[in-house]
């Protein structure tokens, strides 16, 4: 009898283990592109030129998050610290590399994406550009292919990024492995240089355009300016001789109509190229039974302005370039759904590692957004911040809170200080009094008397932000709390610490 006992209580366990609960954990597809506003996509401008039939799909068959951010950066190459929030979900000041890592646990580097996912039991893969990110974290994956990859053909561009992970899940069938994945696919577009397909640079009137004393050919077919395009910003972005600015091949300085719509073009048929990588991607998870149980998120590092507010880069804090694109499809996600969010990158960690049923890790300061996924909530915050100083400092400063955001300039040695205010349910493409609209809540209300208390109450609350996130700097009308602003040098320092 108590042999028998022993053999049913071990089926019972045997059972228990190869249940589909235990069997059918998630696999999970995060996909990340580099420089890509939301609103190229006509997911969230439905007026954009830019086809992106798999992406349009997600979105349908899934949750586009209509506030999603990537909170800021400290230096000009903001995809550096984007990512280390990816990678950590930590936010801004509390990352290894800002600050030399005083804001920061020692042992960061035991709790980041691929190694959190790989104390779970879960086969880690990722192919990205290489360089501006977090080295630490990414060679955690245990399957790591990385190149920058921005020209127009298959081995030069996005395909080969694709072809990476074609191979990696091939593998997988041939080898029959059944545990879970984590696949990080990166892009290196549409960052520029935009060298985009033949095809597609044809489909949107675009030429590669590299001679920097003459104007691209004009062609019909080029996208339109952006909306809130204008040929010069009223003031100076605050970093002088700033790449993005002044150097990317095609747009150089120039701001006029000619080189924005060509470029404007080329990103188009790079995004466009991605979409088309994705969609093989997908394919040959469906082939492979595995689609139906993988929960894809669609993201970009920040966003970006090619032309809109005269600007070019990254470096700025108006929605095109603050926010992220943000679409999330899987199990249980009801379809064509859409929600504020009000995310951060940073909660991308805590939300993977919820849904795949991973303990969170206690250095993770980013919030779960698997309620808003699950349609209980709308939000997992009311107040969002935004920073970039990587020119002059203190730099910029912007928060948000319901429809009204304040954006502070504080840069050039003071000789650059202005104020914002936008009302973003009259004004959501933060008009500016250079764009002569007739609205008279599509322009900056800042020094408008009606809005003064307004303004007020968004001064206060990005002060107490700023407290809050140990933003060591202040700008020109705060408290400066006797802060000493940290030294140029400290990326060197935390370099030295580190090595």
């Amino acid at each position: 009898m108590k042999t028998a006992l022993t053999c049913v209580t071990l089926l019972f366990a045997s059972l228990l283990w190869l249940s589909p609960a235990s069997a059918a954990r998630p696999n999970i597809l995060f996909i990340i592109v580099d420089d890509q506003s939301p609103f190229d996509l006509q997911v969230y401008d439905p007026q954009s030129k830019l086809e992106t039939p798999t992406i349009d799909r997600l979105a349908a068959e899934g949750m586009v998050f209509d506030g999603a951010y990537h909170m800021g950066a400290f230096r000009g190459a903001v995809c550096t610290p984007s990512r280390h929030m990816v990678m950590c979900g930590r936010t801004v000041w509390h990352l290894p590399n800002a600050l030399g890592g005083q804001h920061c646990p020692n042992d960061i580097e035991q709790h980041v994406m691929a190694a959190v996912f790989n104390r779970a039991g879960y086969d880690t893969m990722r192919t990205c550009k290489k360089g501006n990110s977090y080295p630490a974290a990414n060679r955690q994956f245990q399957v790591v292919h990385e190149a920058t990859k921005r020209g127009g053909t298959a081995e030069t561009g996005s395909a080969w990024h694709a072809d990476q992970v074609l191979t990696y899940l091939q593998a997988r069938k041939d080898t029959e492995d059944q545990d879970p994945f984590l696949i990080y696919l990166g892009f290196s577009h549409p960052h520029d240089t935009r060298d985009g397909t033949p095809e597609l640079l044809a489909k949107y009137g675009a030429t590669n355009h590299r001679d920097r004393n003459s104007l691209p050919p004009a062609n019909p077919q080029q996208p339109p300016l952006p909306i809130n395009y204008l040929p010069k910003h009223p003031f100076h972005h605050g970093h002088p001789k700033l790449r993005d600015e002044v150097a990317v091949s095609g747009v150089w300085e120039r701001r006029d109509e000619r080189t924005i719509r060509n470029e404007v073009g080329r990103e188009f048929a790079c995004s466009e190229n991605i979409d088309q990588q994705i969609q093989r991607v997908l394919s040959q998870l469906k082939a492979m039974d595995e689609l139906d149980n993988t929960y894809i998120i669609y993201t970009s590092d920040h966003g970006m302005a090619i032309g809109r507010h005269g600007l070019q880069g990254k470096q700025n804090l108006y929605q095109h370039t603050w926010r992220v694109p943000f679409i999330v499809k899987g199990p249980g996600i009801p379809a064509g759904k859409r929600a504020e969010g009000n995310i951060y990158l940073l909660d991308v960690l805590p939300t993977l590692c919820d849904l795949a049923g991973i303990d969170i890790p206690k250095s993770v300061e980013g919030i779960s957004m698997k309620p808003v996924l699950e349609g209980k909530t709308d939000t997992v915050r009311d107040v969002l911040f935004g920073v970039y100083c990587g020119g002059t400092k203190p730099g910029m400063r912007c928060v948000k809170q319901g429809d009204w955001k304040l954006i502070k300039y504080d840069t050039m040695d003071g000789t650059v200080r202005k104020t914002q205010l936008f009302n973003l349910a009259e004004n959501p493409h933060e008009f500016l009094a250079e764009h002569h609209k007739q609205n008279g809540l599509q322009t900056n209300l800042a020094d408008d008397p009606k809005h003064a208390e307004k303004r007020t109450e968004m001064e206060a609350l990005l002060l107490s932000e700023m407290r809050r996130l140990n933003d060591p700097y202040r700008l020109w009308d705060q408290p400066d709390d006797n802060l000493t602003p940290p030294p140029e040098n400290s990326k060197k320092q935390n370099r030295k610490k580190k090595s």
